[in-house]
């Protein structure tokens, strides 16, 4: 994990929030390499849930929501976590997670009595801070989109079942961020809320659990390190009826992505319940009133990023005493698709060709031009960095080494590092197939 973490911050993934103030716990930023994988992942989650599907659509909601919207999901009340400190060293944690290490104040920690802590960022809304002006940070996405359900099926034109989805940012004020930036206080949701009639929860809750298994592999992670698990019915939540989670096997242990449940009609009941909206649905087919069950699979962008980095991490010895990094990322993830090198940078003729290349590929793809140091150099950092291809522009592209090469270029693969001639008009289609398949 050392390695990963470093290389995170040498290639631009993934930087300490404030590094120069000496950082502040549980708060990432993203670099160049970084936004466009998270990007990417978005795009993918977007494009497979609800651009491809007739029976999905999407919102964009507030972070900040009227204050009863997390009265009536329970998150005022009971969002909270286990909270205890040691009288000696001051250290504090989850009640559900101690530390096996020694009181760094000599022996064993002593605990206090374990109390409650709620997860929830509140903040004021005016200028007045008092009781009245109190709201939270979301703590999830979900929330916005029940509060909005009949706006946007009087809108949609949408019938039961369909799903409305949204990404964006939630946060939580972590007792103890950990795992790099696997459980942060800041983080990107990416949740679909699938409504459903009454009496179909078990057949739409396996159909979602095997479409995000699926999706997961699309994007790259390999199945042997994919498993599921299942929760007993004394772990389900009290409105539950399944769920499951998505695991991943990260360097630290297997760990959550995603959580898939059949969450009935807890959350529209307790909005209609404390808003006095009413929040049924008229079958038109069936004549039959109802408040709709849902399905929902909600997952983590950041902990999506971070799986990808420790899938894609590999070591490769290319000769003795010469290994190479290489982060074989998806080609559709990948943060940079293909990047295009002058063999020299002090020529003119190979620059002003390896600008041409570069303006035909960049309306198509994410493309990086490189012009430091030698070939060799450039392609070790691109395949740090997990880009696909790289476009070499050499004397044979001019013609000066015979009129039979004339206009072709060296595309390099990130994972075989075989090189072939490719003729420029050939580069745009070429690579299009290759992201395609």
């Amino acid at each position: 994990m050392e390695k990963i973490v470093a290389l995170c911050k040498r290639r631009g993934f993934i930087f300490q929030s404030s590094e120069i103030y000496g950082g502040i716990n549980g708060f990432w930023d993203y670099g160049p390499a970084g936004a466009e994988l998270k990007r990417n992942i978005r795009d993918a989650w977007w494009n497979d849930v609800v651009r491809t599907r007739t029976d999905v659509v999407g919102i964009d909601g507030t972070i900040i929501t009227h204050p009863r919207v997390w009265e009536a999901s329970g998150h005022v009340e009971s969002f909270t976590d286990p909270m205890v400190d040691c009288k000696k060293c001051k250290g504090r944690w989850r009640a559900d997670q101690l530390p096996n290490t020694k009181c760094p104040e000599g022996g064993t920690h002593e605990y206090t009595e374990a109390r409650k802590f709620n997860l929830m960022f509140k903040t004021n809304v005016g200028p007045v801070e008092d009781t009245g002006s109190v709201a939270y940070l979301r703590p999830e996405t979900a929330q916005v989109i029940f509060a909005q359900f009949q706006n946007v099926l009087s809108v949609s034109r949408q019938k039961i079942p369909f799903g409305i989805a949204q990404i964006g940012k939630a946060f939580r004020n972590e007792i103890n961020p950990r795992n790099f930036t696997f459980r942060s206080r800041e983080f990107e949701q990416m949740e679909l809320e699938f409504f459903i009639k009454p009496g179909t929860d078990a057949d739409w809750h396996e159909r979602w659990v095997k479409e995000r298994l699926k999706w997961y592999e699309s994007i790259g992670l390999p199945a042997t390190a994919l498993s599921c698990y299942t929760y007993k019915k004394e772990e389900l939540a009290h409105y539950a009826s399944a769920c499951v989670d998505v695991m991943f096997a990260f360097p630290f242990g297997v760990q959550e992505l995603e959580g898939i449940a059949a969450r009935g009609n807890f959350d529209l009941s307790q909005h209609q319940k404390f808003s006095g909206k009413s929040m049924e649905y008229f079958d038109d087919e069936t004549k039959e009133k109802y408040i709709p069950h849902v399905v929902e699979p909600s997952a983590g962008v950041d902990r999506i990023a971070l799986a990808l980095i420790c899938s894609a991490y590999a070591e490769e010895e290319i000769a003795p005493g010469d290994t190479r990094i290489v982060m074989r990322f998806a080609p559709r993830i990948a943060p940079v698709k293909v990047a295009v090198f002058p063999l020299l940078r002090n020529k003119p003729p190979l620059l002003e060709k390896a600008q041409e290349v570069f303006r035909l590929l960049q309306p198509h793809f994410t493309t990086e031009w490189d012009d430091r140091g030698n070939i060799g150099k450039r392609y070790r950092y691109q395949d740090e960095q997990g880009t696909p291809w790289c476009v070499t522009i050499d004397f044979d592209t001019l013609g000066e080494k015979g009129l039979e090469l004339k206009d072709t270029v060296t595309l390099r693969d990130r994972d075989t590092m075989k090189q072939d001639r490719v003729r420029i008009s050939e580069l745009v289609p070429l690579i299009s197939r290759r992201l395609r398949g």
